[in-house]
């Protein structure tokens, strides 16, 4: 069920903060790919690295926030971005939403940190302030309709449904690997889950 548009009838302002984020991301995945492994270990966020040392780590709480484990990871997270960030800049304001966005991710990789403090595996934390977005734009507009490709088909779902039903996923896969989170890699359900819900409360103080 992948989403691939929305109604943007209602946006009001050109959302260039959205549009600067997309490509500030894809800017930083090209010096993934330029760097490989040396650039992501300097620049990614370790948990055991931050608990041992958080003055000279504590950047990586914020260029993590840029980066993807993949162009498939990317792709994804910039699409979601492009369909609800422009609407929920759209209702906080430019200097508002960046702010937003920011404390999203901080507030994802903090509840990942809180389930990881001895993993020495490099997070790559994009995903933490898009699920932040989500967690906003669920709350705005529970009801407006998105657009989802479903099989070979397009049909038309409430964002309420699209994006509870992906919470409930990272919810379920986020509690099935807090056993192991610590020692293995793979996505960073904690991170989504941590994002979402700082998405969710921002939203409720700021708006």
């Amino acid at each position: 069920m992948l989403p691939i548009g929305d109604d943007d009838s209602q946006v009001r302002i050109f959302p260039f903060v959205t549009y600067a984020l997309i490509a500030l991301n894809i800017a930083v995945f090209f010096l993934e790919v330029n760097g490989g492994d040396s650039f992501i270990m300097s620049w990614a966020f370790i948990p055991r690295r931050f608990v041992q040392d958080p003055l000279g780590s504590w950047a990586t709480l914020f260029t993590s926030m840029f980066m993807h484990a993949g162009l498939i990871h990317l792709g994804g997270n910039m699409l979601y971005l492009a369909i609800f960030g422009n609407n929920v800049e759209d209702r906080f304001h430019h200097a508002k939403y960046l702010v937003f966005y920011i404390l999203s991710g901080l507030g994802a990789t903090s509840l990942q940190l809180y389930f990881s403090l001895d993993s020495g595996i490099p997070n790559l934390g994009a995903s933490g302030a898009i699920a932040g977005v989500l967690g906003s734009y669920v709350l705005i507009y529970p009801g407006r309709r998105v657009s989802v490709l479903l099989g070979r088909a397009v049909v038309h779902v409430p964002a309420i449904i699209v994006i509870g039903f992906w919470f409930v996923l990272q919810l379920f896969s986020g509690v099935s690997t807090i056993a192991s989170i610590s020692e293995t890699g793979g996505v960073a359900y904690m991170a989504h889950i941590g994002g979402f819900i700082t998405g969710l409360l921002l939203t409720l103080a700021l708006r």
